[in-house]
């Protein structure tokens, strides 16, 4: 499915019930002339269906770290969109954790200088927490674009079933687009 001309997006998901929805972006970006891979840090990866995300992007969907000399399998990321993003993998991210294959992906990202977007996905109370402003803060700051006003942050319901398809994934692919580093 891939091309050595297509533009690459890696589409990372984190441990959301929003996760499930992650096809949406993949058509999106799909539509648009993009090769996509789908990372999952290991609790996203409960809320996917990793082989029909397999069978749409013909990549497998990576959430751990390879073996030493082991070749990638996926084509290298010509831009990122972590969606949904929680609070933990903000925090960690920002901190410059890597404990996961994404949150390392994201950390390299930023260093590379990649057009990133990032949609954190969490309740009022997380989102409001002083160390996750100050995290979202240090990430915009860094080049990241984070998507803050998403109707997520509007409810009180610490579960947010009812808001899952909410997430805006449409603004994520434009924001991207926009990114100036594009």
């Amino acid at each position: 499915m891939s091309d050595d001309t297509s533009p690459v997006l890696y589409a990372i998901v984190t441990g959301s019930p929003a996760a499930r929805d992650v096809g949406k972006l993949v058509d999106i970006a799909q539509s648009a002339g993009w090769v996509v891979c789908v990372v999952a840090s290991p609790d996203g990866r409960k809320f996917i269906d990793v082989e029909a995300l397999e069978a749409k992007t013909g990549h497998p969907v990576r959430s751990q770290y390879k073996e030493p000399g082991t070749p990638d399998l996926l084509p290298p990321a010509d831009a990122m969109i972590a969606a949904p993003v929680t609070c933990n993998s903000v925090a960690k991210w920002a901190a410059g954790i890597s404990d996961t294959l994404p949150l390392g992906l994201l950390v390299e990202a930023v260093g590379k200088g990649l057009p990133v977007v990032a949609v954190p996905y969490s309740n009022p109370a997380q989102l409001s927490f002083p160390a996750i402003q100050d995290a979202i803060s240090k990430l915009g700051k860094w080049g990241v674009t984070v998507l803050t006003n998403s109707p997520n942050e509007q409810r009180e319901s610490a579960t947010g079933e009812e808001f899952v398809q909410l997430l805006p994934w449409g603004d994520a692919w434009r924001a991207l687009l926009a990114h100036p580093r594009r």
